[in-house]
């Protein structure tokens, strides 16, 4: 975890831990059915959910668990403001963009955070003999630039924007999600495309079964992309061992979070925080990123506030 974003969940958990005490009876239980807004199948946000619908479905009695697949961070944004899903898997940049009432939103979203998940990794994939070499190289070529609803998409128009690209102009851009982008791949239907994901994604890792493929590395890109849209975006590296590359490739990541109303009752918040931990072996098995859930660093969810039952959680279960 970079220096500053340690800091700042250091300085969180002070903030939580000296809040006050709410008590230690135990909240009511949670009933009814608790909609769980995911992503494309294939990715990260969809195994993950499903793992956590699965903890609410056998540690919640009285609740059930319907876990949606979505176009991704900007679509379960939206579905959470409207009140169509109850909790949702988000990235940070897509999140400040709700609060602020920023595009692609048309007015402020009522959200709040659970939990700080894991990391995203931007992935430019190429197949293994492309002549790509860098974003800038993609002019004139056919990107998947995510799928509609994404946080990916989002993203990816960042990145084209500094690199000196006009989406739809410089480059033809599709709107695919990760599965659809990995078979036009193979079929050749698109030169490139770009996801933010965990480590590994499993469309990618399918993938490279039938196409031998590439990350290109985004180093170039990464200055810009911080000094144009704001430090939640860190410069880090895809090691070589994840998708069996032959070197690590430089690329940027940002923070996942799991979100909710701000008027989610607290007892709810609570325990849909606590099932997070409790159940984190669990979760692992859906997928290996949710071995990065650490209650030290997970309440790190600028810039959104933190949910009062999930600080009540945080707070009351502080060695």
């Amino acid at each position: 975890m970079p220096v500053a974003r340690l800091l700042a969940a250091t300085i969180a958990l002070m903030v939580v831990l000296l809040a006050g005490c709410t008590g230690n009876d135990e909240p009511p239980r949670p009933s009814g059915e608790i909609s769980v807004a995911t992503g494309n199948q294939g990715g990260v946000y969809a195994e993950y959910g499903a793992g956590y619908g699965d903890l609410i479905e056998r540690r919640l009695p009285d609740a059930s668990a319907r876990v949606l697949h979505t176009g991704g961070s900007v679509d379960n944004l939206r579905r959470v403001g409207a009140g169509d899903a109850q909790v949702a898997f988000t990235l940070a940049d897509s999140a400040a963009d709700a609060v602020a009432g920023r595009a692609p939103f048309t007015g402020r979203v009522p959200v709040v955070a659970l939990a700080a998940l894991y990391d995203n990794y931007v992935q430019l994939v190429v197949p293994a003999d492309s002549p790509v070499r860098s974003v800038r190289e993609l002019r004139g070529r056919r990107v998947s630039v995510g799928a509609a609803g994404s946080g990916t998409a989002l993203l990816a128009e960042r990145i084209l924007k500094v690199a000196g690209l006009s989406a739809g102009k410089d480059v033809s851009t599709l709107r695919l999600d990760v599965r659809e982008a990995t078979a036009a791949l193979a079929a050749g239907r698109i030169d490139a495309f770009l996801w933010s994901g965990g480590l590994p994604t499993a469309a990618i890792t399918e993938l490279r079964r039938t196409l031998p493929i590439r990350l290109v590395d985004l180093g170039d890109v990464v200055a810009d992309l911080t000094r144009s849209y704001g430090e939640l975006y860190t410069e880090t590296t895809v090691p070589a061992v994840v998708y069996g590359a032959q070197s690590a490739v430089t690329t940027v990541s940002l923070p996942n979070f799991l979100v909710v109303r701000r008027d989610m009752p607290d007892a709810e918040a609570y325990w849909l925080t606590r099932l997070l931990f409790e159940g984190q072996s669990q979760l692992i098995r859906a997928h290996p990123e949710a071995r990065r859930l650490d209650r030290r660093t997970a309440i790190a969810t600028h810039p959104l506030d933190l949910h009062p039952g999930a600080a009540r959680w945080f707070r009351e279960s502080h060695p």
